[in-house]
């Protein structure tokens, strides 16, 4: 069971990636390889394994942005084979892991929650067979400037070109809420009642703002929305065994 992530530039520290592999660890019934792909592992502990960050093929200048993630869909990416988990830096797991390799499907992503009736997936949590689906990057390199104009992001381009071969499933919603949409109660409530785990919860998923430094102390990054402080994000989000 491979499960892959990816560090690159400033954005996460190596601390993300150890709490990640420690969440794994605790998560995993069964034997594991954990995977980052970065350009920098200084700080990372010494059982996860290191590979090269692949390169983007894209036109001089072009900012990167997120799209990178894209280059999973390499012909022999990594030189893993086999059903493969990809999971953001910024995740809290909360619950047993076995079950998003067991689950039916041939491609699942989670719901973007942000676009609810939309066939997109939220990329912090993917499932995908290693050099299934090459035409993805191979479009997306020789498209790039086109597919900006056509989508916003890198899960959106995702999702419609999976949904096109349909192949396209998402997760049970209770496995992968939002922190923002699932976890916080509404605007009113948060200023009484605390973010709390939801039922049937496995893997939380922190994106835009807050993350979970921020959840933890109660700073939402926004003017416009409140949370209390979720301490409890503390007791997952660890970097130990």
């Amino acid at each position: 069971m491979n499960i892959i992530c990816m560090k690159w530039g400033k954005k996460f520290s190596s601390e993300y990636v150890n709490r990640l592999y420690a969440m794994v660890s605790r998560n995993m019934d069964t034997k594991f390889r954990f995977v980052c792909f970065t350009e920098n592992s200084i700080g990372i502990r010494p059982e996860v394994e290191i590979q090269a960050l692949p390169e983007l093929e894209l036109p001089p200048g072009l900012p990167e942005r997120g799209w990178r993630k894209l280059t999973v869909f390499k012909k022999n990416f990594g030189g893993l084979s086999g059903t493969t988990l990809f999971l953001d830096l910024d995740v809290v797991i909360v619950g047993n892991l076995n079950v998003f390799f067991n689950q039916t499907g041939d491609f699942l992503i989670a719901h973007d929650k942000k676009n609810s009736n939309n066939r997109e997936g939220n990329s912090s949590v993917f499932r995908f067979v290693i050099g299934k689906y090459p035409q993805i990057l191979d479009y997306f390199e020789k498209n790039s400037e086109q597919v900006k104009r056509e989508v916003r992001h890198e899960q959106a381009y995702l999702s419609r070109e999976i949904d096109k071969l349909g192949k396209l499933a998402f997760w049970p919603d209770d496995w992968v809420p939002s922190f923002k949409y699932q976890c916080c109660p509404s605007w009113l409530k948060s200023w009484f009642i605390a973010p709390s785990i939801p039922r049937g919860a496995r893997v939380i998923l922190f994106h835009g703002l807050p993350n979970p430094p921020e959840a933890i102390s109660g700073h939402s990054g926004k003017w416009y929305r409140h949370i209390k402080p979720s301490p409890w994000i503390k007791d997952y989000w660890i970097n130990n065994e």
